[in-house]
């Protein structure tokens, strides 16, 4: 048999050459796509399946009582990870207290002026982040005027 079918897994999508043992191969045989196949099976034997889920949650309780202290170790010792985390933590806390039409607009309680990202709280139209700068009603422009005077003196290229 020498019909090529592409790769199911959305990141790989290259042709390949099935099998002839493996009926309705849809995955090639590249470590991710293997694990890529692997989660597709498991989620839909989770969504499917009360006693599969209920021998993994178990299986995960006895995980847990058998590593105490295992997620606070690694907290400790992944400080990037648990910052990114922090930062998720806050959109799904402000997820689950609102929704937002397109239109809705709250002003932030900044002070300091800066650059911030702007997460999408449910995301009607636009899902990606932006940055932009925000600067504070009433915020004294002369310290700014003033530093940017004081940077440009220095700088020999203006």
């Amino acid at each position: 048999m020498n019909a090529r079918i592409q790769c199911a897994a959305p990141h790989c999508r290259r042709l390949f050459a099935p099998d002839p043992r493996v009926k309705n191969q849809r995955f090639c045989g590249a470590k991710d796509c293997q694990r890529a196949r692997r989660r597709t099976w498991q989620q839909a034997k989770l969504a499917a399946d009360p006693d599969y889920k209920a021998n993994q949650r178990d299986c995960q309780k006895q995980w847990h009582q058998h590593h105490p202290g295992y997620h606070k170790k690694y907290r400790h010792n992944h400080p990037a990870y648990r910052a990114r985390n922090t930062l998720l933590q806050g959109y799904r806390n402000a997820r689950a207290r609102m929704i937002a039409t397109m239109d809705e607009f709250k002003p932030a309680p900044i002070k300091d002026p800066g650059a911030f990202y702007l997460l999408p709280l449910i995301a009607k139209m636009d899902a990606s982040a932006q940055k932009v700068f925000l600067i504070p009603i009433g915020y004294d422009q002369s310290k700014v005027i003033a530093k940017e005077d004081s940077i440009a003196s220095r700088d020999p290229g203006c």
